[in-house]
């Protein structure tokens, strides 16, 4: 297995009854940077993001086969879903901050791996809240209802919450289609800086933004995942017409 692969798709086919999400897709993650899975609706991009933390599994008529390899192990066989979440951390299209302070969302994570030590703690409140570009805004109201924060400093503080607890990989799934520009571009931001540690693959409807900060990206449409390339050549010189017409704007 290469050094550089975070996740290794091999085959990977899912239905959900008798709808066909995926059709036998195969491609590997690297390690510490961004790729960017672009589509219409109901291309497969977002069934693909959840098979990466077994999310899909919560839903009914749920059939997978093929394989996803974490840094070489199974997951599907090698870990339990909660065990793989801590891991593979999601931040959703829509912020959900718990009906906490701002200090007990970020704290929540720690807390339940065992971490009670005020310090330790006030340590990872403060560097989780710098990493997700949030803490000089919130620094002087800790103790304040998270769910008064407008909605882009929510999904920075989501962001935040799930570095809390030290993932290796962070899913986004349209992170900022709620979300006005400057919001947009913070959170960006975040993603940009944050590649240096982790790895990170955004689902968008925004072809610019996958354009801005991807990588790689991967075109998926009606369940094929048709190309993955470096983001220069998928917007410049895709392989495939399908992909520049979708860029265009021809469909989607």
């Amino acid at each position: 297995m290469e050094h550089n692969v975070c996740f290794s798709v091999r085959d990977l086919d899912i239905r959900f009854g008798a709808v066909h999400a995926l059709h036998r897709v195969s491609c590997d993650i690297a390690r510490n940077g961004i790729l960017g899975a672009i589509g219409p609706a109901n291309s497969g991009k977002t069934t693909f993001l959840r098979a990466l933390n077994r999310l899909n599994e919560t839903q009914d008529n749920y059939r997978m086969s093929g394989s996803i390899l974490l840094e070489g192990r199974d997951i599907n066989k090698d870990f339990k879903p909660e065990g793989l979440r801590r891991r593979v951390g999601m931040i959703f299209a829509l912020p959900m901050p718990l009906p906490l302070s701002i200090y007990e969302n970020i704290a929540f994570g720690p807390r339940r791996q065992g971490i009670n030590d005020k310090r330790r703690l006030d340590a990872a409140v403060e560097e989780s809240l710098r990493s997700a570009f949030l803490w000089e805004e919130v620094k002087d109201r800790l103790k304040s209802a998270a769910t008064k924060l407008s909605g882009g400093q929510q999904q920075r503080l989501c962001i935040a919450r799930t570095l809390a607890v030290k993932p290796d990989v962070i899913l986004f799934d349209e992170p900022c289609s709620g979300l006005d520009p400057i919001s947009t571009a913070k959170v960006e931001e975040s993603m940009v800086v944050l590649k240096k540690k982790y790895t990170i693959v955004l689902v968008t409807n925004n072809t610019k933004q996958a354009a801005r900060v991807s990588d790689r990206v991967a075109f998926f449409l009606m369940g094929d995942l048709i190309e993955e390339d470096v983001t220069d050549r998928i917007f410049t010189s895709p392989k495939d017409k399908r992909t520049e017409d979708y860029i265009v704007g021809k469909f989607g």
